[in-house]
């Protein structure tokens, strides 16, 4: 009988453990390679109940670490820098931010106090104030070239889409865009978060995109895989389907 009365407690435990366990696997941090000096980099952040996967990047140059977005989830910061300077001997120089939302901004008060040099657009900064989010330190007017120890990439702004302030940056060399929130993973079956997005004008963005940057060999969607070049055509499937739905 003492055996039976311990089981349901036994198994209360063992739910509880194995509940827990399947929490925090969404919690950590995943660095992924992604050819040559760069790296994916993917937090989880709770979205509308569920863990959602946030990508963003690192790229190792000689000069030191440049990143691209910071973790969505902020407990990571530390464990992600860690991470790299155990990994590459290196320490992150510089990081760049691709819109004003919060799962690519929200570590850049924790990185400036690292000696970090943070920069985002001057649109990005200007939304940054209004809606009370993380600053840069540095702000750029226009699309711009960055040369860090070898490597040379640009950013692109296309125009309106996922947020007004949305940019893109483009590594010519290995062909690798990194289009964040605004492109969608070939994974997702709607647009995510609309509440500062331009879905009118968003296809015409991908579009001027794609006409500037064609054949990419990597696409690094902002959530969710980003193994596929096919994320941009995919998300204007997306938004002509919501298009079409907002129709009815």
């Amino acid at each position: 009988m003492r055996l039976l009365k311990l089981f349901p407690i036994l198994f209360f435990s063992l739910f509880c453990t194995f509940y827990a366990s399947g929490q925090n696997a969404h919690s950590a941090l995943k660095i992924s390679h992604l050819t040559g000096d760069f790296y994916v980099y993917t937090t989880y952040n709770i979205y509308k109940g569920e863990p959602v996967p946030s990508n963003s990047m690192y790229l190792v140059t000689n000069a030191g670490v440049v990143m691209f977005d910071t973790p969505w989830d902020p407990s990571q910061l530390q464990p992600l820098l860690d991470s790299i300077e155990k990994k590459h001997h290196k320490k992150v120089i510089l990081s760049i931010s691709s819109h004003f939302h919060e799962d690519r901004t929200g570590g850049l008060d924790f990185l400036r106090e690292k000696g970090v040099k943070t920069y985002s657009s001057q649109m990005t900064y200007e939304f940054c104030q209004k809606r009370q989010e993380k600053l840069a330190e540095f702000h750029f007017q226009k699309d711009t070239t960055f040369i860090v120890g070898q490597h040379t990439f640009q950013t692109f702004y296309g125009g309106e889409g996922h947020t007004k302030d949305n940019i893109i940056f483009w590594f010519k060399k290995e062909k690798i865009l990194y289009g964040g929130c605004l492109i969608k993973s070939v994974e997702a079956d709607d647009l995510g978060n609309l509440n500062d997005a331009n879905t009118s004008e968003w296809p015409n963005t991908l579009l001027r995109i794609k006409a500037k940057f064609p054949k990419p060999s990597y696409v690094i969607t902002g959530h969710q895989d980003w193994s596929s070049t096919k994320s941009i055509d995919h998300t204007l499937h997306l938004l002509k389907l919501y298009r079409n739905n907002k129709g009815k």
